[in-house]
């Protein structure tokens, strides 16, 4: 059973179980930046006034995975049913922006050769010389959308269109962390060494996951993202944090 409404806030939705324990609320499908934004301000909703039996709040580029304990939902009907319209309600009226407390986050990046195996194939291919690929890349309008993949990967919209390249044909077995990578209209930032096929064009000596620290991940969602040329110095900085 799945539920949608078009309240007067302008933006509508659709709720569908997934598994006993799980139900997602997609506002759409179309990875868009108004999309991105009511998926990033529900979750904040849910998680500033948290529902008792929620255990998990997991927003995704269109929509919001939300993970619960049947039991606190058993009142009589499915603990879907309950807790389903439970969130119809909160959602029918409306949801508070959060974008007033996103951050601006610098990234350095080192461009090109050994950091960066992919700029030359990327400028040939966007018909662009190398300095000019970084020189759009840094000022394209970066936005954090979503983390996944592995622990603090974030996925960011916003690159300039004449940059969109597809994935490589062969993805690598190893990238390095901190690989700042293209592919179609996103950059990426590899937070752990993995298999990939994005086309590497920089990386930043910046930690973006660390399993010890208060906040493990160094991005979140709604983060804006400002990536700065440095020169490969910047990797053995002492004061590189993280």
């Amino acid at each position: 059973m799945t539920s949608s409404s078009t309240p007067s806030s302008a933006f509508a939705w659709r709720i569908a179980p997934v598994g006993d324990r799980c139900l997602v609320v997609e506002f759409g499908q179309a990875v868009e930046p108004a999309v991105n934004a009511t998926v990033r301000s529900f979750a904040r909703e849910l998680l500033d006034e948290p529902i008792a039996g929620i255990v998990d709040v997991v927003p995704a580029f269109t929509t919001v995975a939300v993970h619960y304990r049947p039991e606190f939902f058993a009142e009589g009907a499915s603990p879907y049913d309950v807790l389903r319209r439970r969130l119809d309600a909160l959602l029918a009226r409306g949801i508070r922006p959060h974008d007033e407390d996103a951050r601006t986050v610098d990234i350095p990046v080192c461009y090109g050769g050994e950091f960066g195996p992919d700029l030359e194939e990327v400028a040939a291919a966007c018909g662009l010389q190398a300095e000019e690929v970084i020189a759009r890349h840094v000022a394209s309008p970066h936005l954090v959308c979503m983390l996944g993949f592995a622990p603090g990967f974030p996925y960011i919209g916003g690159l300039d269109p004449s940059l969109a390249v597809p994935r490589r044909d062969t993805p690598r077995t190893r990238v390095p962390a901190g690989s700042v990578a293209i592919a179609r209209d996103q950059t990426s930032i590899y937070s752990l060494e993995t298999p990939g096929g994005w086309n590497v064009i920089g990386r930043t000596p910046l930690k973006l996951f660390d399993a010890a620290a208060e906040s493990p991940c160094l991005l979140r969602p709604g983060d804006r993202i400002r990536f700065v040329p440095a020169s490969a110095e910047v990797f053995g900085s002492a004061e590189v944090p993280r």
